[in-house]
């Protein structure tokens, strides 16, 4: 069939939308169909019309989704695009697992459809296969799942997610800190073809380099000092399942060349170890850093990157976003009350002050503000004031001295705690603070003690642990529990 002249059936309950939707086709070459209800819909396909579908989830006589495997069995290469305004990920799950040749989410740019319809006349008429399908329902599944937001750079995140969901390609998400890249990796994991097996997390940036490879791999007894005993490594621990690398942009060099070799032969020896063992695994990886970048610099190997990039994911940071602010918030002030603190609401006000927010930490910043605010704020309905408040509290230190000098009118650690609890009893008046105040002032402390002694060492953590006197694991912990971004850890 060719891609022009195709009869496409449109299905959609609000009448104005189908018209609109039949008037852009028409106008594309092809020709149309609608209808407003699914019963009509059903008796079309059944009757053998149409070249492709494109259908609305919600109709007013059932749901597209629960009939779209009925109406792949029974005409298996007719593509079918369904269209929600439901923008959540598990509804770009449910499309493509039932089968769907592609998801739009409510609202799209016309000329999106246009080239979707194109394309999926196109596959129709090579005879190539459309969706995916199968598998265990996800309305009987949990869908609070930890991925919120409804902007169209999440919906993008949703496709991808939804495509690559039953493959067993390996995907490499890029994002800044703070952004969700492990939430997204274990949903690829439990809504994918895997999700019996096990998930296994390794962050690179945690574990000491002359270590790394006995993490992976695993170690026979006596392998090198202190082996007292065998230990699985992760790819043992994940077999049948998945295997997600955080911050892969941190692995020294010669565990990326055995972590090439797995890839390339799909197998792995142990740390001391005399034969291979098969590796059934499927690999995710993250990172907030550049890979390209290193790989000019030759930091990391480009044969090993082309390995992990197979599938490209990105997450956008939450200042591209901004629209989600207000129902992320929601969703952990939900998680909040579900956690034992008292119910609370934003208000409009407080809502627009978020997405006027740059959110330098992203999604995690936000988090943490939303549960200081449940924990600190008496109010059952939090106002802008209180937000601001808040951000102000958290907002980035002065710019760092010359290495050696003062910050001019720098406040001595008194000052730092009466102003933190002048702060508080401003706003809550005689109410004593909750529990953890050491930790909020220590927090308080360290982010510009860190920042001031990177910027000295222009982005040296090494030798800045040397300076704090900590071990650099301690350095970098302590800067993702204090949401300090990529940008700031270095010149």
């Amino acid at each position: 069939m060719n891609a022009e002249g195709g009869l496409i059936l449109v299905a959609d309950d609000d009448k104005a939308i189908r018209t609109v939707l039949c008037q852009a086709l028409a106008r594309a070459g092809l020709r149309t169909r609608a209808t407003g209800t699914a019963a009509t819909l059903w008796r079309w396909v059944e009757e053998g019309e149409g070249d492709a579908v494109v259908t609305d989830v919600m109709m007013p006589d059932g749901d597209a989704l629960d009939m779209l495997p009925a109406l792949k069995r029974r005409r298996p290469n007719l593509p079918i695009i369904v269209m929600s305004a439901q923008n959540t990920v598990m509804t770009a799950i449910r499309a493509a697992e039932a089968g769907a040749f592609d998801y739009l989410a409510k609202p799209f740019d016309l000329q999106d459809l246009i080239s979707c319809v194109r394309k999926a006349l196109a596959d129709a008429a090579g005879g190539a296969g459309a969706g995916g399908g199968g598998g265990e329902s996800a309305e009987s599944r949990d869908e609070s799942l930890p991925l919120v937001g409804r902007s169209p750079a999440m919906q993008e995140v949703y496709r991808l997610m939804a495509r690559l969901m039953n493959t067993d390609l390996t995907v490499m998400i890029q994002g800044e800190s703070g952004t969700g890249k492990e939430l997204v990796a274990r949903a690829l994991h439990d809504y994918g073809r895997r999700k019996g097996g096990p998930f296994v997390a390794l962050n690179m940036a945690a574990i000491p380099r002359d270590l790394i490879e006995s993490e992976l791999f695993g170690h026979e007894r006596g392998a090198f000092t202190g082996a007292v005993a065998r230990a699985e490594g992760k790819f043992a621990q994940a077999q049948g399942g998945t295997l997600f690398l955080d911050e892969i942009g941190d692995m020294p060099a010669e565990a990326q060349t055995r972590l090439l070799r797995v890839l390339q032969e799909s197998e792995f020896t142990p740390v001391g170890g005399r034969s291979a063992r098969k590796a059934d695994v499927r690999i995710i990886a993250a990172t907030h850093q550049d890979l390209r970048a290193l790989t000019r610099e030759g930091a990391f190997r480009s044969d090993l990157y082309y390995r992990l990039n197979v599938a490209p994911l990105r997450l956008p940071p939450l200042r591209e976003r901004v629209e989600d602010a207000p129902d992320l918030a929601r969703a952990f002030l939900r998680r909040a009350a579900a956690e034992g603190l008292p119910r609370k609401i934003l208000s409009p006000e407080a809502m627009e002050r978020l997405k006027g927010y740059a959110w330098p930490g992203n999604v995690r910043e936000l988090e943490n503000l939303i549960l200081r605010l449940a924990a600190l704020h008496p109010e059952e309905i939090i106002g802008a004031a209180a937000v601001e408040a808040e951000l102000a509290a958290g907002a980035e230190p002065p710019a760092p001295p010359p290495a050696g000098g003062r910050t001019e009118g720098a406040k001595p650690l008194s000052s730092l705690v009466e102003a933190h609890l002048a702060q508080y009893f401003a706003l809550h008046g005689d109410a004593l603070p909750p529990p953890g105040l050491h930790a909020r002032i220590l927090a308080e402390v360290d982010f510009p003690l860190i920042i001031m002694t990177l910027a000295a060492t222009r982005g040296n953590q090494i030798r800045a642990a040397e300076i704090l006197g900590v071990n650099r694991n301690t350095l970098r912990k302590r800067m993702r529990e204090l949401d300090i971004p990529a940008a700031r850890r270095k010149k």
